[in-house]
């Protein structure tokens, strides 16, 4: 922390702080100054922000250690896993008060219960790495996103996180069977429960999980598991319109049922950008199919064999070409082209984006029967608005959650922002959905919040914020709008 121009008292008691978590945690984990500064960024520098300390306890004592410490003097707690997040969520506001409290050390996989099909792991385990533990114990942990070899257990449950295989496997809350959390006033709650089963009272479990650490720190899950699929096989396909890809997606269910795992929506406009600022990648198709208007990435897996598995797509596709739902379609051959068709959905779309730079982004969720209309009625009202406008959208079709990008044109006027973003939160609320679909609300949509709630929704809410929090402590700021 940098402590120019604080006056002397706050200087003192900032150090006391600070010796007094050192002696929690050790010396080497309490972090200020340039040691500090990585933690109190996002990672897209979209938001900034001071803290007396970035803290790293190394187990769940020490957590419940400092969260008490912080209580007894009233020090805002921000907690952090793999500072991943898209809302500013896990970043401290600039007033120095906060601790920053991350959880990279706690990164150990506790148990793996093949028979329960769970799995025990500490909230700063990288994603990846409790997708490798499943797998080497012969299941799947489903929960995939773009950036898993980085983000955590922890804050994917903060987050209720979704990614790719949310329609078969739903978001991160459908995936917890259990959870270790520590309280604002620094106890630590046992429901590591591996439990399909457990109507023992209120769910405590399912209050935390979205709550972005306004409620309490989660320090450890249980989670699901699966059996790993004997086949998978991965499906790029170019349809005429939206509406096509959403009558696909119906024919899809019907005739894969839970085998179908993924469907990734992604515009004609969004691959023209990956060919141009990326030339070098590899693409599904060439520019002939490209222009196509909408493309989908679909996977399916199952028990079957890669010949069943195949033969069931190959049949499923070509009923929708003979319906004219398809104008062309790739599988992929073998895993490897299905890890470079997913890397382009992953990785590759998210890259262009941010070369080309100056989108408003929306993590938006509607009903998928609405999708299609919505997708033609927005951009017009866009076109309206801001005539020149571009949008690049994409997202998960399969459970109703779009990435709607849009760049204004050159001409734009200063205001145009937020002009885009209340016209794409106007409509979405009206069509009957959702202005934060996977990414949290953090410090980036507490007023969108206050805007589409009823005022019962936010007394409700407040009152459980109260209830677990009365002092405020944890990770203010966040999620809940300022009182007027």
């Amino acid at each position: 922390m940098n402590l120019i121009g604080l006056p002397t008292h706050a200087a003192v008691e900032a150090a006391g702080l600070q010796a007094a978590l050192a002696t929690i945690v050790g010396p080497a984990h309490v972090l200020t100054g340039s040691d500090a500064a990585p933690r109190l960024v996002d990672h897209r520098g979209c938001y900034r922000g001071n803290g007396v300390a970035v803290v790293r306890p190394g187990s769940t004592a020490e957590v419940a250690e400092v969260v008490a410490l912080c209580a007894r003097h009233r020090v805002p707690i921000v907690p952090q896993g793999g500072n991943t997040g898209l809302c500013g969520g896990a970043t401290p506001d600039s007033s120095g008060q906060a601790v920053v409290l991350v959880l990279s050390r706690l990164n150990r996989v506790r148990q793996v219960d093949a028979e329960n099909d769970s799995i025990t792991v500490e909230a700063g385990c990288v994603l990846a790495d409790v997708q490798a533990a499943a797998r080497d114990a012969g299941r799947l942990f489903p929960l995939s996103l773009g950036s898993e070899g980085s983000c955590t257990i922890g804050g994917n449950l903060a987050t209720n996180a979704g990614g790719t295989q949310v329609l078969r496997y739903g978001n991160a809350r459908a995936l917890a069977l259990g959870l270790e959390v520590v309280t604002p006033t620094g106890e630590i709650w046992d429901g590591l429960r591996g439990l399909r089963k457990d109507n023992t009272g209120y769910d405590l479990r399912d209050l935390y999980i979205g709550s972005e650490g306004t409620l309490g720190i989660i320090t450890a899950a249980t989670l699901r598991l699966f059996p790993l699929p004997a086949a998978e096989k991965t499906a790029f396909i170019a349809f005429p319109s939206a509406a096509a890809a959403v009558a696909f997606l119906a024919a899809a269910r019907a005739g894969f049922g839970a085998a179908l795992t993924g469907f990734e929506l992604i515009s004609g406009p969004v691959l023209d950008l990956v060919a141009r600022h990326q030339p070098d990648s590899v693409l599904p198709y060439g520019a002939a199919e490209r222009r196509a208007p909408w493309h989908a990435l679909v996977e399916i897996s199952g028990s079957d064999t890669d010949e069943h598995t195949t033969t069931r797509l190959e049949a499923v596709l070509a009923a929708a070409i003979d319906r004219d739902e398809i104008i062309h379609a790739v599988i992929a051959a073998h895993a490897r082209q299905a890890q470079v068709l997913w890397a382009l959905r992953h990785r590759l779309i998210g890259e262009a984006l941010r070369r080309e730079g100056g989108s408003v982004s929306h993590d938006i969720s509607l009903p998928i029967s609405r999708i299609a209309a919505f997708l033609a009625d927005i951009e017009a009202a866009l076109q309206r608005l801001l005539p020149g406008a571009v949008v690049y959208p994409y997202g998960h079709l399969g459970d109703g959650n779009l990435h709607y990008n849009v760049i204004p044109p050159a001409n734009a006027p200063a205001d145009a922002r937020t002009r885009i973003q209340r016209l794409v939160y106007d409509a979405v609320v009206t069509e009957g959905g959702s202005f934060a679909a996977e990414h949290g609300i953090g410090q980036l949509k507490p007023s969108e919040l206050a805007r589409y709630k009823s005022p019962l929704e936010l007394r409700l809410l407040r009152a459980l914020k109260a209830a677990l929090d009365p002092n405020g402590l944890m990770n203010p700021g966040k999620v809940l709008p300022a009182e007027a």
